[in-house]
């Protein structure tokens, strides 16, 4: 009899044990789950790049380059979720864009998605306040395309994917024609901004909105 309860009790324990097994991993696999939205885009994983870089993304940075390039600008915004109201907090941004001869130049020894990317790039992390700012240069067009200039930049949210948004666009570039202007998606806000000078750097502001225009955003 005794080894009856035993064995029944043995039993029991390893049906607990798995159970919680089960659930355990069921969890895991639930929390590393992350949300497709805003359709295919292939080097959108770059953003990722940070973590092999060893960098921890702050509400502020500098891009490369920056000393050594004219014209300097900084680019400063908030990002809101989707209420367009509500700062959006520990949201990434990655951008990065051209030199000063419109080619995407990688550093000597470049890693990752740098080679495709090239050097001049960051990455932002936003805080309680979901504001940031980067300081860069203004880039050029492309060499032999006819297409203005412009920063791309690309967003992550938590449990979600990265996505692309509306790269900036310069509304004093006169590549920016009104047809431009009219085909873009606004994806996140508006990308044309106006740079002005401010405590003698040329100054731009743009908000983003998280989910604004993306695809398959709930």
């Amino acid at each position: 009899m005794k080894h009856i309860e035993q064995k029944t009790m043995k039993k029991y324990l390893g049906i607990l044990l798995l159970t919680f097994f089960i659930v355990s991993c069921k969890g895991q696999s639930n929390s590393e789950i992350e949300r497709k939205v805003g359709r295919p885009c292939q080097d959108c994983e770059a953003l990722l790049d940070y973590k092999m870089l060893n960098i921890t993304p702050k509400p502020t940075d500098t891009l490369p380059g920056f000393n050594e390039n004219n014209p300097k600008i900084k680019i400063t915004g908030t990002v809101f979720k989707k209420d367009g109201k509500t700062p959006a907090e520990n949201i990434l941004l990655y951008v990065y864009h051209v030199d000063r001869n419109g080619i995407y130049q990688p550093s000597q020894k470049p890693i990752s998605w740098e080679k495709n990317h090239g050097q001049y790039r960051g990455w932002l992390k936003t805080d309680k306040s979901g504001t940031f700012t980067f300081y860069t240069f203004r880039p050029t067009p492309y060499p032999e395309i006819q297409e203005p200039e412009h920063i791309h930049i690309y967003v992550k949210e938590p449990n979600t994917i990265p996505y692309y948004i509306d790269s900036y666009l310069f509304e004093s570039d006169p590549l920016l024609t009104e047809d431009k202007k009219q085909s873009q998606k606004n994806r996140g806000g508006s990308g044309i901004i106006k740079l002005k000078m401010e405590d003698g750097i040329l100054t731009a502001h743009r908000d983003l909105i998280l989910g604004l225009n993306i695809p398959e955003y709930e």
